[in-house]
């Protein structure tokens, strides 16, 4: 195997994916711990503390204590190098998850005990599985009072319909809850520390022939594990790692990410299975990983992770070839050929200048305002890779500049947060962007969006909230916005200079589009972009 193969094969890159609470975050700093990247973990749940979980970078997730943006962590681990993806589990910020996804190769699923299989979990591995790729799942806080495990299986099975395999098993629940039991090796490994957090915890490795290791248990639980183990042999699935790789079957881990008892066995369990980069579907067909030529696509644009320099990062997947610092690559969406002289690897916000990477990492480039979300970067050929998902914005709002003196300021601040994805922009055909229109899923997405534009430009904006509730692209011969208007609507144009129609209601949308049958209403726009 060649070195460029050994460099491939080493990758491993994957997104978290939970619901808001489910202890995502904590995960990830604790995945970093045990991978050597941080000597003492951060903590997310309290809001008085100093120390912060290093994927919240952002001064609005410190403030709040939840994640509005996903974060790119990347470090060395037992020779592989590992990209990890951390996404927001706010619903309101899907569509910065749902992009983050595009760019992995595997996705961590993480459960809360107590609550199981929750709403946006479910959302979040139907895009997973829609994409074919493998999902481990972690059923985390074990150390508190919930579920029994074999439910949380049949759970599994019955809401997600994805077949499992406990690659361990729990020994005690709760207040009980002491390790986890290997099922290839039948070793157990006891938790002998306090479990603070914050560093690897103390642990006892042996088996159930060992009288010390059962002198630890109570009767209650030594009965119980292996009343369940009995029954898992019995009645549970087979593994098999070919329904792994095709995501037909999931691996299920037990343990706590906030006391770390089982975060170490889950690690080095995860890297032996998970996917190395593999193909990637293109317009000109598959991509393999190994072919010479470099290729990769912008998942994310990042504007003002450096206050100090303003700064405007592109996040590229590499799909194929090797990056090498200060090469000329492609653009391909432009044609424009451009030198990619600044690249950065990252631990959150923190980054280093990278000189070379390979396919499965992910690299920032700064970007001079060219970059879109979903764009192709090659060596010299033409080809796209597939679209990013695009949602459709639920909630409207006009916005509206209180210091005309920093009108500078206000527009690009709008036109750098909407490039990153935060929001989309829309304009009155008539008065330009004098006063945009943002268009978003959640609620919350507003709330970043005044925060940043108040914190990171200096701007004083207020919020005029518009009684629509769907978006739909116009394409017809010759449209004019007369054409579209009525007493009930608003059109505007994106970006791309495309009419769009927003709308009270669905039963408004209906009306307007039985009355005018020559235009063709669509869920996306009909230039760039995939509608979710």
């Amino acid at each position: 195997m060649s070195d460029f193969q050994k460099e491939i094969q080493r990758r491993r890159t994957f997104a978290i994916i939970s619901h808001p609470d489910a202890g995502k975050t904590t995960m990830t700093e604790k995945l970093l711990l045990y991978g050597g990247a941080l000597r003492l973990a951060g903590t997310v749940k309290s809001r008085k503390s100093k120390q912060h979980a290093v994927s919240d970078w952002m001064e609005l997730e410190k403030q709040r204590g939840i994640s509005v943006t996903s974060s790119v962590l990347q470090f060395e681990y037992k020779d592989c190098k590992i990209n990890i993806l951390d996404t927001p589990g706010h619903q309101d910020f899907s569509e910065d998850t749902y992009r983050t996804l595009m760019a992995a190769d595997s996705a961590v699923m993480l459960i809360d005990a107590a609550k199981g299989v929750e709403e946006q979990t479910k959302k979040l591995f139907h895009v997973c599985r829609k994409r074919g790729i493998p999902i481990f799942t972690f059923i985390n806080k074990m150390d508190r009072h919930g579920k029994e495990p074999l439910d949380i299986l049949d759970e599994l099975e019955k809401v997600l319909d994805i077949k499992s395999y406990p690659m361990n098993w729990p020994i005690g629940r709760g207040k009980e809850f002491r390790g986890i039991y290997e099922r290839a090796t039948s070793k157990i490994e006891l938790f002998t520390g306090a479990g603070h957090g914050t560093t690897i915890v103390p642990t006892k490795v042996g088996d159930l022939s060992d009288p010390a290791i059962v002198e630890t248990m109570s009767e209650s639980v030594y009965e119980l594990l292996k009343e369940d183990l009995e029954l898992l042999d019995l009645a549970g699935d087979a593994f098999n790692m070919d329904l792994v790789s095709r995501g037909e079957l999931t691996p299920v881990f037990f343990g706590s990410a906030l006391t770390n008892f089982g975060v170490g066995a889950f690690l080095d369990s995860f890297i032996k299975m998970a996917p190395a980069p593999h193909e990637k579907e293109s317009s000109v067909g598959v991509i393999q990983p190994n072919q010479s030529e470099f290729s990769g696509f912008v998942f994310k644009i990042q504007a003002n992770m450096d206050p100090a320099h303003r700064d405007r990062i592109a996040f590229v997947r590499i799909c194929s070839g090797v990056f090498h610092r200060g090469m000329t690559v492609k653009h391909v969406p432009s044609g424009k050929t451009i030198r990619l002289a600044q690249s950065k690897q990252f631990m959150a916000q923190d980054a280093t200048t990278i000189d070379e990477a390979y396919p499965g990492d992910i690299i920032g480039i700064f970007d001079p305002g060219i970059f879109r979300i979903g764009d192709t970067l090659t060596e010299k050929s033409s080809f796209s890779y597939e679209a990013i998902p695009k949602f459709q914005p639920e909630l409207f709002a006009r916005v509206h500049l209180r210091d005309a003196m920093k009108r500078k300021q206000f527009v690009k601040g709008i036109e750098q947060l909407t490039n990153e994805g935060a929001a989309q922009r829309f304009r009155n055909p008539d008065i330009g962007l004098e006063s945009p229109i943002i268009g978003a899923v959640g609620v919350l997405q507003f709330d970043v969006l005044e925060h940043r534009l108040t914190h990171e430009y200096g701007v004083d904006i207020s919020l005029e909230h518009l009684p629509f509730t769907l978006a739909r692209w116009a394409v017809g011969v010759n449209l004019t916005p007369r054409d579209l208007k009525s007493m009930d609507n608003m059109v505007v144009q994106d970006d791309d200079d495309n009419f769009v129609v927003l709308f009270r209601n669905e039963w408004a949308f209906n009306w307007e589009a039985e009355r005018h049958k020559e235009v063709s209403y669509l869920e996306h726009p009909p230039t760039k972009g995939t509608a979710l």
